[in-house]
């Protein structure tokens, strides 16, 4: 059975969150979150890196402990110590731990505190009204706790996030391509909309065999429980909980069934509706024109038959890009190629896992042309923030480093936090000293909107200050986005001539798709970076792009699609003015 790196960050997670309800030491605890955080973001697949007997890859964190286990993981989707501490720890208690808003901190504390230790007894302690009276609880995360009970705790219906997905996607649409009679695969759904994150699969297949493709599908490694079968169609659940659902289609119908099946609802009504007008009927089929098939085997035939030009899949959300379409004012979306360099980076110097320059030639192995190298500021001790004296070593570190490269730039930065009355983490003096100033929330996310977006205000208007970074500060499934007029943000943005970013680490995807295109109306520019914590980090730039075609980028909205010539007057602007 293949073992995704989703997989592995998995089993290090339990593992974390059992240690945790344990009261085991603090350090070996994040040691396993750390590695959780690792492999669940690396681009690099950790499993088929292994096979054939080699030795485990030198990853950021990941001592020898840790890679055994990795291994142990990689062979046989589990480990020993797993094992061990779901038998140390009642599995009742565990159960509570897939209700939202209860980690393992508040599970331990309501064990220890109420003798919580199942999914009733934390019904009766609602009930009682004693939840609310542990300290960090309260009466609104008692009533979310509620709220979530009422809803069958966890239970199912959960969306994975995007990157997470493509895992089990591009491993699943691969095994397909070998069966019998394939001509082609396409992960059709949200998941080619690129959408943040996808509720299931729909796999579309053009062949001719389909009871070879059906088998294939159905005898899949990773398949939990087959929900349908059928000789064009099934549906099984995988073992990480995603339903998939296979269609087989005809290849002269497949054009028309990846438009159906691609979605969404609204954007295939309203193209239905055209062709209706048109005297003609839309379906996964092909376009008919009374009992005649007048077009379908493309999805490019499809549009035109109605009129319009190709739409890419993450535009159709039905926000008008049909009207766009037809007055030929469709996007011309950013491409990954398009990027120059990337202006958010991470070394060990702070949070991150490899040097100065293992990343900038990781960066330039991609295929960029600078980089911007933004370690944290002092405030953020839990990642080893830089005070001004580090920064200023570091800054002549990179110095030293640019001597010496070629066809390459390490572009001066850091990530400094935004302190809740405004101000930033470092003193201008300091700060004139770099190329761009990245400025962060990472604290007091719940002010009300009113503080909270005067206190971005004041950050942006500061005399250094170049970009906003992961604007709402939200953690996808895990953190909620802060409470920000983000209208009033972008307008000042653009007053001051700096910019916002979309930070295109799977957990983050800030901005938003609609955000992006609020900022793209109004003329600022968009910084889309990886937010790299280590040298292959840099593959997420490819959700970051999918997110900026959702918000109808193009290579002339996004900043660091610029040459560097061309990029330094815009971040000199921002810097002293």
């Amino acid at each position: 059975m293949p073992v995704h790196n989703a997989d592995i960050a998995a089993v290090f997670e339990q593992i974390a969150d059992l240690l945790e309800i344990s009261g085991d030491n603090p350090f070996r605890i994040r040691a396993y979150r750390n590695a959780a955080r690792v492999i669940g973001g690396l681009g690099l697949d950790v499993a088929a890196a292994l096979g054939g007997g080699r030795g485990v890859p030198k990853l950021p964190g990941i001592g020898a402990d840790l890679a055994g286990k990795l291994r142990e993981i990689a062979d046989t989707g589990s480990c020993k110590l797993l094992g061990e501490l779901q038998r140390r720890v009642p599995a009742a208690i565990t159960e509570l731990l897939k209700i939202p808003g209860l980690g393992p901190k508040r599970v331990k504390q309501l064990h220890d505190a109420l003798d919580v230790a199942t999914v009733n007894d934390l019904r009766a302690a609602v009930r009682e009204g004693r939840v609310r009276k542990l300290k960090g609880f309260g009466d609104k995360t008692e009533g979310r706790i509620r709220q979530a009970l009422a809803h069958g705790g966890a239970g199912g219906g959960e969306r994975m996030p995007l990157a997470v997905a493509a895992q089990y996607a591009e491993s699943l649409a691969g095994h397909l391509a070998k069966a019998r009679g394939v001509e082609t695969v396409t992960v059709a759904g949200s998941y080619r909309r690129m959408r943040e994150t996808v509720g299931d699969l729909d796999i579309l297949v053009a062949g001719r065999d389909g009871g070879a493709v059906i088998e294939r599908f159905c005898g899949y490694d990773e398949v939990k429980e087959v929900l349908a079968r059928g000789n064009t169609r099934a549906a099984v659940v995988l073992k990480s909980g995603l339903q998939v659902d296979l269609r087989l289609v005809a290849p002269d119908s497949y054009g028309a069934a990846l438009h159906y099946f691609t979605g969404s609802k609204a954007h295939n009504i309203a193209v239905r509706k055209l062709g209706q007008a048109k005297g003609l009927k839309i379906n996964e089929y092909g376009v008919f024109r009374g009992a005649k098939r007048v077009a379908g085997d493309t999805e490019e035939s499809v549009f035109a038959a109605v009129g319009l030009p190709y739409i890419a899949p993450e535009l159709r959300e039905g926000s008008g890009e049909l009207d766009a379409g037809r007055r030929g004012k469709l996007p011309e979306l950013i491409e990954l190629a398009d990027l120059k360099g990337d202006l958010h980076a991470h070394t060990k110097a702070s949070d991150g896992h490899n040097s100065i320059r293992e990343m900038a030639e990781a960066a330039r192995g991609r295929g960029l042309a600078y980089l911007a190298i933004t370690d944290h500021s002092q405030r953020l001790k839990i990642a080893h923030g830089l005070d001004s004296r580090r920064l200023g070593a570091q800054l002549d570190e990179i110095d030293r480093i640019n001597e010496g490269l070629k066809n390459f730039a390490i572009l001066k930065g850091a990530e400094v936090d935004i302190l809740e009355d405004g101000s930033l983490d470092l003193p201008d003096a300091v700060l004139e000293r770099l190329d761009l100033v990245i400025g962060a929330v990472h604290s007091a996310f719940a002010l009300p909107r009113r503080k909270q977006t005067d206190r971005v205000l004041r950050a942006i208007d500061r005399r250094c200050f170049t970009v906003l970074a992961h604007p709402s500060a939200r953690l996808i499934g895990a953190r909620e986005p802060i409470d920000l007029d983000m209208a009033r943000v972008i307008r000042a943005a653009r007053a001051r001539g700096c910019f916002l970013e979309l930070n295109a680490h799977p957990e983050r995807l800030d901005l938003n798709d609609a955000h992006c295109r609020m900022a793209a109306e109004e003329g600022v520019l968009i910084a889309l970076n990886s937010d790299a914590h280590s040298a292959l980090d840099f593959d997420n730039l490819r959700f970051g792009i999918g997110q900026a075609r959702r918000g109808w980028l193009e290579a002339k909205d996004v900043l660091n699609a610029r040459t560097l010539a061309q990029l330094k007057p815009l971040l000199a602007r921002t810097m002293g003015g």
